[in-house]
């Protein structure tokens, strides 16, 4: 691990203020939890950590975009999610001593705030509630998980398409999405490969549901159509 938190610097600059379980503590209060954390840097694939690792850091993601999953013995790649600036990973070293059971990959240039289980732990007790909304974002990551094995099980390649659009168009609220994985990476997220999501979206593009703009960026024409989809009328 290279070098501490800097001194001297906005609200906005710490990598603390942008995690929504920091957000609400004070700019000393945020400089006194920069200051526990370490900078890592990562340049385009490189690893941040690996199946079997110790788990005993919160990772936070500064700056940059890191793709997190996992990958089984045949070799498949079964992606969990996209992380960007704002958004962590390793919660449960707050909670347990174990390995880590997945892989994390820098997709660009990353810059990434750690800070150690012990040191968390501190700040839980010291501020009770950085501890109860850590839980309401773990809350919200097993209802992820929960949804995104139901929809690996139950829905077919057509229909797990169409949902993942709809919530990207609703996450962003806006029908101009931009992907914000490349098809391959999106395949393995949806559980199938990469030529199955190309000829989908080619489909919807042909029935005039959505349209496509370069590698990554879809214009939602009709979202009813996809909404039947997603629900498999």
């Amino acid at each position: 691990m290279s070098q501490r938190c800097y001194h001297g610097i906005s609200k906005d600059q710490l990598c603390v203020s942008k995690v929504p379980f920091f957000n609400h503590l004070t700019f000393d209060e945020m400089e006194k939890i920069a200051d526990m954390s370490r900078h890592l840097h990562f340049k385009k694939g490189e690893i941040i950590f690996s199946e079997g690792d110790p788990l005993e850091y919160l990772y936070i993601v500064h700056q940059g975009r890191v793709k997190n999953y996992q990958l089984f013995e045949s070799g498949k790649e079964q992606l969990l999610r996209i992380l960007e600036s704002g958004e962590f990973m390793g919660e449960l070293a707050l909670f347990t001593e174990k390995t880590l059971d997945s892989y994390a990959e820098a997709m660009e240039k990353t810059e990434i705030c750690a800070i150690h289980r012990n040191d968390m732990q501190q700040l839980m007790q010291q501020y009770p509630t950085i501890a109860i909304k850590i839980l309401e974002q773990f809350s919200n990551r097993l209802d992820e998980t929960e949804k995104l094995v139901g929809n690996l099980s139950s829905k077919d390649v057509e229909t797990r398409t169409a949902s993942y659009l709809l919530e990207l168009a609703e996450k962003h609220n806006t029908t101009n999405i931009e992907l914000p994985m490349s098809k391959k990476d999106l395949a393995s997220y949806l559980g199938t490969t990469s030529e199955t999501i190309s000829r989908r979206l080619s489909n919807f593009q042909t029935n005039g549901w959505i349209e496509q703009k370069g590698q990554r960026k879809i214009r939602i024409i009709d979202r009813e159509a996809l909404e039947e989809i997603s629900i498999g009328k």
